[in-house]
């Protein structure tokens, strides 16, 4: 199926901040004008604008848009009933009793011409008509060998891809049957520093740090209060995130509680405190709680599923995986409003605050610019800043022959280079709120040189500092001589 002209396409709305591809993905497939049923899955987590795309979608291209909640299946199909007859015109009422019957009154919208069916929250549907799934593969299986040239353009909207997925898993086949799949998720570090109108990287990186590249948070839940500048940082701190009269201060807690059912969410919490202090390994998590392996990795692998931690395997130690809270505002949360939230209901913010700020340098900021420094060597650097086409990004930790220790590295690059897959480009330190110089650069020949006598390919890997506050003048010499790469914020957020 070709898609239609992007020319003839509607304009994406003046008042959306970016989504220009998906967009015209969605808008694209709306518009299609070959005949035949289709199908489109669009996934995004809640408060990334999933829903203000998809509306903005029907009414540009005169779409039908119904949004599902939890209620009884008789509910829903009394709700339906209504919309469709107000997007008709049609003054008769329906009064369906089974999924079947709407299937059937909304895919005739795309009998005479393009017609998208858009139903948003779709597992809200689904929760209380199990059986939708298949009654809506059944429809479309039938739509096309009866009514060839009907072109309803159906699109089913829900949370995670893993949801999606899983709903169309078993006797429904309709993931199989989807010609487009559009993922909403959060902006990158540097179209959020844009959409929150920030222009200083330092602060930058604070507000990611809190809030990361969620949309609604900046409208929703904080009625568009941005720093004025980077003094304005800690009074925005206390005014918005650390306020229980402001919507942010609650919504961490919510994260947790509407993704999915978990059987023990207090040690779901732990296991995020533990995270965020540091923690980043399944045993490492079960030892700080003084849990069973066995309880804390199950949770692990029910909140990875849910798309609250990511997974990562050590650049060095590929059998260890380390754990990293996905979203910014709930390891914010857990390291440093949780703690102390007794605190935050009986006293002012701001002194509160006060104490804890140097724990929010060193837990929620420090490693949140390492992952920001990590996406910019994925998604930023150019080719020739680690000669050769960057594939991943990790943390790496390298044991010291001498003694019990390990030296850390924050941002581990491997890539394609010479045609050769999985090649080592960079070593790199990350530190946020330390001036680099020549210790660092030591300290990261030291790690080459233990690569090295384990048998690793070091021959192309550039030494790289990372910093949040700069650089002193011995490691400026060092890069003027090609020794070291130096990426600053201004690079991390203006430069490849």
């Amino acid at each position: 199926m070709s898609p239609p002209d992007a020319t003839a396409l509607p304009a994406r709305p003046d008042r959306m901040f970016d989504r220009a591809d998906e967009w015209t993905d969605l808008v694209g497939f709306a518009c299609e004008p070959s005949p035949g049923p289709t199908l489109a899955l669009v996934s995004g987590q809640r408060r990334q604008g999933k829903t203000f795309l998809l509306e903005a979608v029907s009414q540009a291209t005169g779409g039908f848009y119904f949004d599902g909640q939890a209620a009884a299946e008789a509910e829903s199909l009394r709700r339906l009933a209504e919309r469709l007859a107000e997007h008709t015109g049609t003054a008769r009422l329906a009064h369906w009793h089974r999924w079947d019957e709407a299937a059937e009154a909304l895919f005739a919208l795309g009998d005479e011409r393009p017609a998208p069916v858009i139903l948003d929250d779709f597992p809200e549907l689904v929760g209380h008509s199990p059986a939708l799934p298949s009654v809506l593969h059944c429809a479309y299986l039938r739509m096309r060998q009866q009514r060839p040239d009907n072109r309803t353009r159906f699109i089913l909207s829900g949370a995670s891809p893993a949801v999606i997925r899983r709903l169309f898993a078993g006797p429904s086949s309709l993931h199989t049957v989807a010609s487009l799949e559009v993922a909403v998720r959060p902006f990158g570090f540097r179209k959020a520093a844009r959409f929150w109108g920030i222009r200083a990287p330092r602060l930058a990186v604070q507000v990611h740090a809190v809030v990361g590249g969620t949309p609604a948070y900046r409208g929703d839940l904080v009625c568009d209060d941005v720093p004025a500048g980077p003094d304005d940082f800690d009074a925005w701190v206390c005014r918005t995130v650390l306020n229980p009269r402001v919507p942010l201060f609650w919504e961490a807690r919510h994260l947790l509680e509407q993704e999915g059912d978990y059987a023990d969410r207090a040690l779901c919490h732990s296991a995020l405190v533990a995270i965020a202090g540091g923690r980043s390994t399944p045993g490492g998590i079960a030892d700080r709680l003084g849990a069973s392996l066995h309880d804390v990795s199950h949770v692990l692998a029910v909140m990875h599923k849910h798309g609250l931690l990511h997974g990562e395997p050590d650049a060095f130690r590929p059998g260890l995986t380390r754990y990293r809270i996905a979203e910014p505002l709930l390891a914010f949360e857990h390291a440093i409003a949780w703690p102390h939230r007794a605190a935050l209901e009986q006293e002012e913010p701001s002194a509160v605050w006060r104490r804890i700020r140097p724990d929010f340098d060193a837990t929620v900021a420090a490693p949140h610019f390492a992952q920001l420094c990590r996406d910019w060597a994925t998604r930023c650097a150019a080719w020739d800043t680690f000669g050769g086409e960057v594939s991943t990004a990790v943390r790496g930790t390298v044991p010291e022959p001498e003694g019990n220790t390990r030296l850390d590295a924050e941002v581990v690059v491997r890539g394609t280079a010479e045609g050769r897959p999985g090649v080592l480009l960079s070593v790199g330190l990350a530190r946020w709120n330390e001036v680099m110089d020549a210790p660092h650069l030591e300290r990261l020949r030291r790690i080459l040189a233990l690569l090295t006598a384990s048998g690793e390919d070091t021959a192309q890997a550039v030494p790289a500092c990372y910093s949040g506050v700069g650089f002193g003048p011995e490691l400026r010499a060092a890069e003027a001589k090609g020794e070291v790469l130096l990426i600053g914020t201004d690079r991390l957020y203006h430069g490849e």
